[in-house]
């Protein structure tokens, strides 16, 4: 795939940014050697020019990654570049790996407070130099979506638009690999293009701020987790924590009880979120006894939260935290910035 740009003289053309970061829908390889980075041997625009009748697409190659490789400051960069460019276009589409798709998305979501037009990020299960692949369908429902009155960070995926900061991979191996079971897909492709009237409104652009605190640590929380190894964590530059708690919320409180390690890590200021292991329901730490000696502790519940969202909001607001973390993030927490939750 190399950087190109087309040009159109109609004047109701709209115009799309398309910024590649890597992934499976630009790979070469499988059986027997493993998937990987392609080299942009293939021309995207010359393997889809059914994309001309879509838009004016311009493209820009920003990282060539396994998404397992994205980190928190591959995400402010591509949230710079969709900032940056967002003047400039009707609207944005990022390639990306499916494996993190979710974080970048919820990254996004909370480093672009203040966007007026559609963010969607999109990918592919299969190669788009294969025969049997959905990265055409995704590639081109995500430029379409790109020209649309949705003004969130969003995912297009299996013919659905899923709000970035609520969605998360649900399947490795079926082609609809996202879902969003606590929040209703944003649009749905079919015969025609449904938007839902839960889209949030454009909202006013703001300054790009580019703080974030990658030293956080997500755990998930599971029967025998022994507190003396979260304690020992505490000690190492640790800066926010997220529990990935059982059902509403609960953790252990008798054998192995995690609230003294709640307890000690705000009184060192460091913060600890509480979000479910389930993908649908929320977090309410007055329900059982171990979410209430939690709340008592210090524990900050995340609500409908994915883990995804409550990770990367977390590192957002200690980034721009000035002083006191654990009031900062139990302020971030107390309500939402992007519609996640």
């Amino acid at each position: 795939m190399r950087a190109g740009r087309w040009y159109d003289s109609r004047p109701d053309v709209k115009r799309i940014l398309l910024l590649h970061t890597g992934g499976t829908l630009m790979m070469r390889g499988g059986d027997p050697s493993p998937l990987a980075p392609d080299v942009y041997t293939a021309d995207l625009f010359a393997e889809l020019p059914v994309l001309r009748k879509v838009a004016e697409i311009e493209s820009r190659i920003l990282f060539n990654l396994d998404s397992s490789d994205m980190q928190p400051h591959h995400w402010v960069e591509l949230a710079a570049a969709v900032h940056a460019s967002l003047a400039r276009y009707d609207g944005v589409v990022v390639v990306h790996g499916t494996d993190t798709m979710a974080y970048t998305a919820s990254a996004l979501s909370f480093l672009l407070p203040g966007i007026d037009r559609p963010v969607v990020l999109t990918g592919a299960q299969r190669p788009l130099m294969e025969v049997r692949t959905d990265a055409r369908a995704n590639l081109v429902d995500a430029c379409m979506l790109a020209t649309m009155r949705i003004p969130e960070v969003g995912i297009a995926f299996g013919s659905k638009l899923l709000r970035g900061c609520r969605a998360m991979k649900l399947d490795a191996w079926g082609m609809d690999a996202f879902g969003s079971p606590s929040c209703a897909p944003l649009a749905e492709l079919g015969v025609t293009v449904e938007i839902a009237s839960h889209v949030l409104p454009a909202r006013a652009a703001v300054p790009f701020d580019p703080r974030i605190e990658p030293r956080v640590l997500a755990v998930r929380v599971f029967p025998g987790l022994d507190p003396r190894l979260l304690t020992g964590a505490l000690r190492t530059g640790v800066r926010g924590v997220v529990l990935e708690a059982f059902g509403a919320g609960n953790v252990p409180h008798l054998e192995n009880s995690l609230v003294p390690v709640i307890a000690e890590a705000v009184s060192l200021d460091i913060p600890v979120v509480i979000a479910s292991q389930c993908a649908r329901g929320a977090v309410d730490l007055s329900r059982y006894e171990g979410g209430s000696g939690a709340a008592q502790a210090g524990a900050i519940g995340a609500g409908t939260m994915t883990s995804e969202a409550a990770v990367t909001k977390l590192m957002v607001a200690l980034g721009r935290a000035t002083g006191d973390r654990v009031a900062a993030a139990r302020e971030a927490f107390r309500t939402a910035w992007a519609g996640e939750m």
